[in-house]
C-alpha cells in the first residue's frame, strides 16, 4: 500500500511537471502553423498574422520575454487561400501600438517568431537591402571595413572585354577589345546586363526622386561615404558608369557583358572565363535611354561634384533613342549567337514598345521637347497596355514619372494627366480589392501568375504601384495595402520565411548566389532578396528530391537550398523593388 502511495505521488509529480514543460514548449517554440512579419510592425500602422488551423479560435500577444500578456483577440472565420491550399483564419492586433518585443499565441498551436512593435521598425533591412547592391559590384576588392566579414578580393576587372561577332561594328571589329569595368553582377551569376539593370536604376532613381531627403541621410558605409554625394546615388552611379561604357560610337548599346557560360560556384576572383559584349539591341537602347534621361535630372543637382555628368548622360540618352529609332526592331536572339555560343542570361524580348514609351517619356520629362511624348503615344494605350512593371514591360515607369512631375502638365493639352493618374489608381485599386478579400490579406495573388520565376518581385513592384498611387493621392488604403505586401516579403507567406537575407528568425540562408557559395562565411551577403516561390521548378533536375509534397502549390514551391535557382536565386532586379517599398514605407511612416 505504501508502495502504491508512493507510486501515485511519483506519478502526479511527474505529470505536473511534464505539463508545466508542456507549456513552456508551447510557449517558446515558434510554430510553422503562424505566419507573421517577423520583423515587425508600425505602432500605429496594420498588424496581421495568419495561422494555418481550422480549430483555433483565440489568440494573444505576448511580451516576448516574460510571456505577460497585452492583448487577446479571436481569430476569423477560416478561409482557404487557392495558392496554397491552405485552411487559414487571420488575428489581427492593429489596436496594440505600445513599442516592444513581442510573440503572437495560439493555444494548442504555439506562438509566432518574435517581432517588434516600434517606430521606424523596417529601417535596419531597408537600408540592408540597397547596401546589398553594393555586395554586387564587380571589378573591385570589397574591404572589411566596408563588407565586414563578407570582404573579398576584386573579380572581373572587365578591362580587356572581347567583341563578340554579333556585336561587330566598323570601328569595333569582332574580336577587338574594349573596357567596361564596375557595374553590378546581375543576379547569382556574375553577368551583367543591360536590359535587367534598366528596370533596376529606373526603379531605385525613382525612388530617389521621390523621397530624395530621407535618402540623402541613408549611410550605407561604402568607400564613397565621406564624399559630398548622398551614398544612395554613389552605389547607383557605380552600376550607371558601368552602363555608360556599354554604348557603341554609333549610340547602340550592347545587350549585356558576360563570358560564354555560367561559372561554376567559385569566388570573383576565380571567375577568368573570356568576357564578351554581346549584340546590340533595340531593348537595350531604350532602357539606356531612358535610364541616362532619368539620371540626368536627378544629377544636374550635382554639377559641382560632378562636372559634366548630366550633359553627358542626355547627349548618351538621345544618342541612343536616335539609334533605337533607327533600328527599332532588333530582337535579341540568343539561340543563332556562334563563335562562341552563348548560354548566360538571355532576356529576350520582341516587343519594344514599352521600352520605347518610357525612354521617349524620360526624355520629355528631361528635355521638355514635345516630339518626344508624341512618339511615346501613351494614352492611346492606357486601358490596354499598361500593368505592374517588370524587366520586360517598363512603360509603367513612365507613368509614375509623369505622375510625379504632374504639376507640370496640370494645364497641358498634350499631357493627359488626369487620364494618366485615373490608370493607376485603377491598377492600384485591383490591388486592395485583392488584398480585402485575400485569405493571406495580402495583394500578392491576384492571379496565379503572381507566382512565376522571381515572384517576390512581383509583390515589390505591386507595393511600388501602390506606394505611387498613395503618393498621389494621400488615401492610406494604398499603404496600407502596400504594407501588406512587405509583410507577405518579411514571413507573411505560405512559406513561413522571410525572404531577405539576414533578417527575420526563418530567414532564407542558401540563396544560389555565387560569391555567398564560394566563401566560408556560414551567413549568406545580408540584404539580399531571394525569388520566392516558382511553381514552373525549372531546377527540378538538379535539387533532386528537394521538392517534395508541400512544395507542390504555386505559393509553396521555393525552397533554401543553393540548388534551387528557379526559387532561391537573388537578382538586382529583384532587390530594387524591395528597396523601394521597404525604404518608402520608412520615409512615409
Amino acid at each position: 500500500m505504501r508502495l502504491s502511495t508512493k507510486f501515485l505521488i511519483y506519478f502526479l509529480c511527474f505529470f505536473l511537471n511534464f505539463s508545466t514543460f508542456a507549456q513552456s514548449n508551447e510557449g517558446n517554440a515558434s510554430s510553422e502553423r503562424i505566419r507573421i512579419n517577423q520583423i515587425g510592425f508600425y505602432p500605429e500602422g496594420s498588424k496581421m498574422a495568419i495561422i494555418v488551423t481550422t480549430e483555433a479560435t483565440d489568440f494573444t500577444i505576448l511580451t516576448a520575454n516574460d510571456k505577460k500578456e497585452v492583448f487577446s483577440g479571436k481569430l476569423s472565420d477560416a478561409e482557404e487561400w487557392p495558392h496554397s491550399k491552405e485552411t487559414v483564419k487571420q488575428a489581427d492586433f492593429s489596436s496594440v501600438e505600445k513599442s516592444g518585443e513581442y510573440v503572437l499565441h495560439i493555444p494548442g498551436i504555439g506562438n509566432s517568431h518574435p517581432f517588434e512593435i516600434a517606430e521606424n521598425v523596417h529601417f535596419e533591412p531597408a537600408k540592408a537591402s540597397m547596401k546589398a547592391f553594393y555586395f554586387q559590384r564587380a571589378s573591385t576588392d570589397l574591404p572589411e571595413e566596408y563588407a565586414g566579414k563578407w570582404a573579398r578580393e576584386a573579380g572581373h576587372p572587365d578591362d580587356q572585354v572581347k567583341i563578340h561577332n554579333s556585336a561587330a561594328s566598323e570601328n569595333r571589329p569582332a574580336g577587338s577589345t574594349i573596357s567596361s569595368p564596375g557595374g553590378w553582377y546581375d543576379a547569382g551569376d556574375y553577368g551583367k546586363y543591360i536590359v535587367n539593370s534598366g528596370i533596376t536604376m529606373g526603379t531605385l532613381f525613382s525612388l530617389y526622386e521621390d523621397f530624395p531627403e530621407y535618402l540623402d541621410t541613408l549611410n550605407l558605409n561604402i568607400p564613397e561615404s565621406t564624399n559630398n554625394i548622398p551614398d544612395f546615388l554613389d552605389e547607383t552611379l557605380y552600376n550607371l558608369r558601368w552602363m555608360m561604357t556599354m554604348q557603341d560610337e554609333d549610340g547602340g548599346v550592347y545587350h549585356k557583358l558576360t563570358s560564354a557560360n555560367f561559372h561554376g560556384a567559385v569566388a570573383p576572383k576565380n571567375a577568368t572565363l573570356q568576357r564578351w559584349a554581346v549584340q546590340k539591341g533595340t531593348a537595350a537602347t531604350l532602357d539606356f535611354a531612358a535610364v541616362t534621361a532619368q539620371a540626368a535630372r536627378i544629377f544636374s543637382d550635382y554639377k559641382t561634384e560632378l562636372p559634366g555628368l548630366a550633359d553627358s548622360l542626355l547627349v548618351m540618352s538621345k544618342k541612343a533613342y536616335r539609334w533605337a529609332k533607327e533600328n527599332p526592331t532588333v530582337t535579341y536572339r540568343q539561340g543563332e549567337l556562334q563563335d562562341p555560343e552563348v548560354s548566360t542570361g538571355a532576356y529576350g524580348d520582341r516587343n519594344f514598345k514599352d521600352e520605347l514609351q518610357w525612354a521617349a517619356t524620360e526624355l520629355f520629362i528631361t528635355t521638355g521637347k514635345e516630339e518626344y511624348y508624341k512618339d511615346a503615344d501613351i494614352e492611346s494605350s492606357l486601358e490596354s497596355d499598361f500593368g505592374v512593371p517588370s524587366w520586360p514591360n517598363v512603360n509603367t515607369l513612365a507613368l509614375y514619372s509623369l505622375a510625379r512631375h504632374r504639376d507640370k502638365y496640370q494645364d497641358s493639352e498634350l499631357v493627359d494627366i488626369d487620364a494618366i493618374i485615373a490608370q493607376l489608381r485603377k491598377m492600384a485599386d485591383d490591388l486592395v480589392a485583392s488584398s480585402n478579400t485575400s485569405a493571406y490579406a495580402v495583394p500578392m495573388g491576384t492571379a496565379e501568375s503572381d507566382f512565376a520565376w522571381g515572384s517576390n518581385s512581383e509583390a515589390g513592384n505591386q507595393g511600388v504601384l501602390l506606394l505611387n498611387v498613395y503618393e498621389i493621392t494621400g488615401d492610406e488604403k494604398y499603404l496600407n495595402a502596400a504594407n501588406d505586401n512587405l509583410d507577405y516579403l518579411l514571413g507573411r507567406n505560405a512559406t513561413g520565411f522571410s525572404f531577405l537575407t539576414g533578417y527575420g528568425e526563418k530567414s532564407t540562408r542558401d540563396p544560389h548566389h555565387r560569391p555567398s557559395e564560394s566563401d566560408d562565411i556560414d551567413d549568406p551577403v545580408p540584404g539580399l532578396l531571394a525569388g520566392g516561390p516558382n511553381p514552373g521548378q525549372q531546377d527540378i533536375a538538379g535539387c533532386g528530391d528537394k521538392y517534395t509534397a508541400a512544395h507542390q502549390h504555386p505559393a509553396t514551391s521555393y525552397i533554401d537550398d543553393r540548388c534551387s535557382y528557379a526559387s532561391n536565386e537573388i537578382a538586382i532586379n529583384w532587390n530594387a523593388p524591395f528597396v523601394y517599398l521597404a525604404n518608402a514605407i520608412e520615409a512615409i511612416r
